[in-house]
Formats: structure tokens, sequence, C-alpha cells
């Protein structure tokens, strides 16, 4: 059985993302991914061609997740003090066990809201780690989300940028 992270994207993603000074807060989306994450199993089931719609929603989701899993990744590390925090995975309660009940209650919430935010992104969280595990493997769809980040990146500067000139 196999292991899925939410918001995994693979150090090549995380490597291409820190080239552009655009997107430096686009780092952390595979940074410490270990820590605050969903798990899925893999099964020998195909999964369906993820479609153009669906990388639009996956990016969307990794991008408003982000924000929130370095806030709750730098709760843990305040409650937890110089210990290593451990890797979290929302659906293994077992990996939640070694925390401070505080900690848990960090890592509970991120886990409940993250579900929220990839859901409200009309994927669910089973969809969601089917394209998670497809970018391990599948150069082509981790390029496509990676210029879906870039893109919807930009398109937020600009409209930001344009409010400021308002």
């Amino acid at each position: 059985m196999q292991e899925n992270y939410l918001v995994y994207l693979g150090s090549v993603i995380e490597r291409q993302l820190s080239k552009s000074l655009l997107l430096t807060t686009l780092t952390g989306v595979s940074f410490i991914l270990g820590t605050l994450s969903w798990g899925a199993m893999a099964n020998n089931t195909p999964t369906a061609p993820v479609t153009n719609a669906e990388i639009t929603n996956y990016a969307k989701s990794v991008l408003e997740m982000e924000p929130k899993r370095q806030e709750a990744f730098g709760e843990i590390k305040k409650l937890i003090g110089g210990n290593e925090i451990p890797k979290i995975v929302c659906n293994d309660s077992k990996s939640m066990a070694s925390l401070p009940t505080t900690a848990k209650s960090v890592a509970v919430k991120y886990c409940n809201e993250s579900q929220q935010v990839v859901e409200s992104n009309s994927l669910s969280i089973e969809r969601f780690n089917e394209i998670t595990l497809e970018t391990q493997t599948n150069d082509k769809l981790k390029r496509q989300i990676y210029n879906t980040l870039i893109r919807l990146q930009n398109e937020s500067t600009a409209k930001a940028g344009a409010r400021n000139k308002q």
C-alpha cells in the first residue's frame, strides 16, 4: 500500500516554483510535505484521465491550502518546541498520536479546512488524492498542474495590481 499526500507535487515542481520570483509564495507547496497531509491508499485500478477542469480545480485547491498548511505547520512547530514534527496524514489518526493535545487540534483543524477547500473546488478528497498520486509518475500532468499554478498566480497578481490602481 502506498501513501499519497495532499498537496504533494514533487521536488521537481518545488525547484521550478522556487525559480520564479512571482511564485515564491508557492515554494512551500511541497516543502516539508510529510507534516500535514491527506493519505490515500494506492489501488491497482486505473484512474480516469484528469480533465482540464480538474487540473484547474486541483491547482486552485493547492493555492488556497498552502497558506493554511504553512500556518498550521508554524503553530505545531511552536507548540512542540525543538522536537521534530512527525509526518501527519489527515486520514490516519495514528499519525497524530504523538502530538500534544493542542498541536493535535491544530492538525485536525487544518485537515478539516483542507477537505473543505478541496470540496469547494469541485473535487472529492478521493479524486484529489488520485490526481496527487498520478503526479508522482506522470510528468506531463505534473507540468500541466505547474503551468496552471503559474497562470492562476499571475491572474491573482494582475487582479491585485488592478485593485491597487483604483
